[in-house]
């Protein structure tokens, strides 16, 4: 694509918006109130508002590869303190895909050089789950599967922080970990429990 178009597609996008509503953008500039944080995957075939319909403002979104959630990944950890306490968000969305090339490059015995310490946490879900994902023997299905497990121990590692756990006692604030199916256009819950999670964990992680 040239860049020249991106600057049309910019225009045309910003005429069609003042046509429904000629304060739109003056509405916009006056800040922002999303409910939901969405904490999603890089590629570029996975857009977070395409996929769950909502408009901007709407959603506070963060992308990285493989939608990780590392304690020491500063970025992430201030997007969720400024989410979650500045901004009050009632939900925190995990968003994993099929198909994603940052779980496929995890699962190789490659050697990719500063993508290494990054993939390494996703190595380390499949340690955990070794013995679950070694019982697949078909290689999409154990590839699709470490993709669920991989948001579901991200949707953990939310838990861990001293931010949602504060939301979830003020306000029951909610942590979801969905899938997009890049096949059907699909979104799946995989229905997390933040209770029982908590619970399994509080011993460790509890923050008061």
């Amino acid at each position: 694509m040239e860049i020249s178009k991106i600057f049309e597609n910019n225009r045309a996008w910003v005429d069609e918006k003042l046509k429904t509503n000629k304060k739109y953008f003056e509405d916009l500039s006056k800040g922002q109130n999303p409910e939901i944080l969405y904490i999603g995957c890089a590629d570029s075939r996975v857009t977070a508002e395409d996929l769950m319909g909502v408009s901007p403002g709407e959603a506070f979104i963060h992308r990285n590869i493989a939608n990780m959630v590392p304690n020491t990944d500063l970025s992430a950890m201030s997007v969720i303190n400024y989410a979650v306490t500045h901004l009050k968000v009632n939900h925190v969305v995990v968003c994993g895909h099929y198909y994603c090339g940052g779980v496929k490059a995890a699962m190789q015995s490659a050697d990719l050089g500063i993508l290494n310490p990054w993939l390494r946490n996703i190595r380390d879900v499949y340690r955990i789950h070794r013995h679950e994902l070694d019982a697949i023997t078909d290689e999409g299905k154990k590839y699709n599967r470490l993709v669920e497990l991989n948001v579901q121990e991200q949707c953990v590692n939310v838990i861990k922080t001293s931010d949602v756990q504060r939301a979830y006692r003020e306000r029951k604030l909610q942590v979801h970990g969905w899938v997009f199916d890049v096949h059907s256009g699909l979104l799946i819950d995989l229905e997390i429990n933040f209770n029982n999670i908590l619970q399994n964990i509080m011993e460790i992680y509890r923050l008061d």
